[in-house]
């Protein structure tokens, strides 16, 4: 049965997160005037079942897209449930947003939660077994997956929480952001890497020194911005509790600073090209395009069939570990 916990730091910052897909409902950081809730969530508690726009959700068992729902593994090739076209996105039709998770410890300020996705499950080989917990320590948020396998398997586990610095209602084009990323993976029309690893230097994904975000969106491709940025460009699995800073927004009314570090070798940029499709958000307050932006850290999207990508690979033995952290000052 669905139940949702409350965290608190010393410094007044609460967390809110539910068993449903370990999803992060609300988030209050203490700000100039009291509390400010940073998050997206919907007014309809009943939305979060079907969740399409993944609102603070644990997404897996494979964030991000896989073309075409196949990849080849030890010479087997799978095949997943479609979700995306003719995509695979989230870890599919029943990704690990659309499950209930075991709480198994819960504190003031820290709770952990688990779920076995079985072999088989949207196609994955494999039974999996997965843990997330939520962190709060002062104006701080740190969130933990790890990840075990019975058979080779994929796995690249990250969180879709929505952010917007001046609260919801508004949108995110006056946000300035910094991504600490020299490269990125360009994409086709269905958001899937070509392959290759570009510089962003001289283009509207170059954020390494801020802009603000709607100061070129409009000429970026498609409906705006949501691409996998590259932290790190090396083959070698990233497991190790080692974190770098990875992105930096400032939004200039509150004064509210959001610095997102990770042991992730990247980070998709996402800029909520369709939210003028939901209803309402908390409040019952109106959604608009580009009312949040996401920073999920992650694995490249479709690094599985592209060799000069990081592996997403788990095999048996091994321990699956992702930390971000968010850092949030206001001045």
């Amino acid at each position: 049965m669905e139940k949702t916990y409350t965290l608190k730091s010393k410094t007044g910052l609460e967390l809110s997160c539910s068993s449903w897909g370990a999803t992060i409902r609300n988030l209050k950081v203490p700000v100039k005037n009291g509390n400010l809730d940073v998050v997206l969530g919907y007014s309809d508690c009943g939305a979060y079942r079907d969740n399409k726009f993944y609102f603070g959700s644990s997404v897996g068992r494979v964030a991000n897209r896989i073309a075409a729902g196949k990849f080849r593994l030890d010479g087997i090739e799978y095949s997943l449930q479609t979700n995306n076209g003719p995509n695979h996105l989230h870890g599919g039709v029943k990704g690990f947003d659309k499950v209930e998770w075991k709480v198994d410890t819960v504190t003031d300020d820290a709770i952990t939660l688990s779920y076995t996705s079985p072999d088989g499950e949207e196609g994955y080989p494999g039974t999996v077994t997965a843990t997330a917990g939520y962190v709060v320590s002062d104006n701080e948020v740190t969130i933990l997956y790890s990840a075990t396998t019975t058979a080779p398997t994929i796995v690249n586990l990250t969180n879709h929480t929505y952010f917007n610095l001046k609260g919801p209602g508004s949108t995110i084009l006056g946000h300035e952001l910094m991504v600490n990323a020299q490269h990125y993976t360009p994409v086709d029309a269905d958001c899937i890497p070509t392959g290759k690893i570009e510089p962003v230097t001289g283009k509207v994904f170059d954020f390494t020194t801020p802009h603000l975000i709607g100061e070129r969106i409009e000429q970026v491709p498609g409906l705006g911005y949501d691409h996998n940025y590259c932290m790190k460009t090396d083959l070698r699995k990233y497991d190790s509790p080692d974190m770098w800073l990875c992105a930096c927004c400032r939004e200039p009314e509150s004064g509210l600073c959001l610095e997102v570090h990770t042991n992730q070798p990247g980070v998709q940029l996402y800029t909520g090209n369709f939210l003028s499709e939901v209803a309402s958000l908390k409040e019952n307050l109106p959604c608009y395009k580009h009312a949040g932006f996401c920073l999920e850290t992650q694995a490249y999207p479709n690094a599985i069939n592209q060799d000069n990508f990081p592996s997403p690979i788990l095999r048996p033995g091994e321990k699956y570990f992702s930390k971000t952290t968010w850092k949030f000052t206001c001045k």
